[in-house]
């Protein structure tokens, strides 16, 4: 067995994956983070199952999943804005995938999608496509079967 054989014979799993994988690391807001090469099967079933959740818990998972425990604190307490938090994501992102994007066209990329009016998260578009009661400019507020005497008719509109 040759020496380069057998040093790779006592190599762990988590030895070889940083080695195969780069183990490149970045400063991001004073927080040093291995650079994301794969997207962890738990961020894929996970985007999956919260695509529909407001939670700031649940987004803090996610972004725990892809650069690690205490980033988005760490990230909050050295003063990231959400601009920053989004190109960050994007930039992670396609690290995982596979894509060599740099952080001036990560945030090109945010500031396009931006520009072109997609709202950033769930609530955002939800908020946007809310239209405004007619009669006030406010938005409508559902009244209970049980407080109304008369039966609804549909609207022609």
């Amino acid at each position: 067995m040759t020496a380069r054989k057998a040093a790779a014979a006592t190599q762990s799993w988590d030895e070889f994956w940083a080695q195969a994988s780069g183990g490149r690391r970045e400063v991001i807001r004073g927080v040093e983070v291995t650079v994301p090469t794969d997207i962890p099967l738990a961020m894929e079933a996970r985007i999956n199952d919260l695509q529909e959740s407001e939670s700031e818990e649940d987004f803090a998972e996610l972004i725990t999943l892809l650069f690690g425990i205490d980033a988005l604190k760490s990230w909050r307490e050295n003063g990231m804005g959400l601009l920053e938090l989004q190109t960050v994501l994007a930039w992670g992102i396609a690290q995982a995938n596979g894509k060599e994007l740099t952080f001036a066209e990560a945030f090109e990329l945010v500031k396009q999608q931006d520009d072109a009016g997609k709202a950033p998260n769930r609530a955002a578009r939800r908020a946007a496509s809310k239209s405004p009661s007619k009669s006030t400019g406010g938005r409508s507020k559902p009244t209970s079967s049980a407080s109304t005497a008369s039966a609804r008719t549909r609207s022609r509109g």
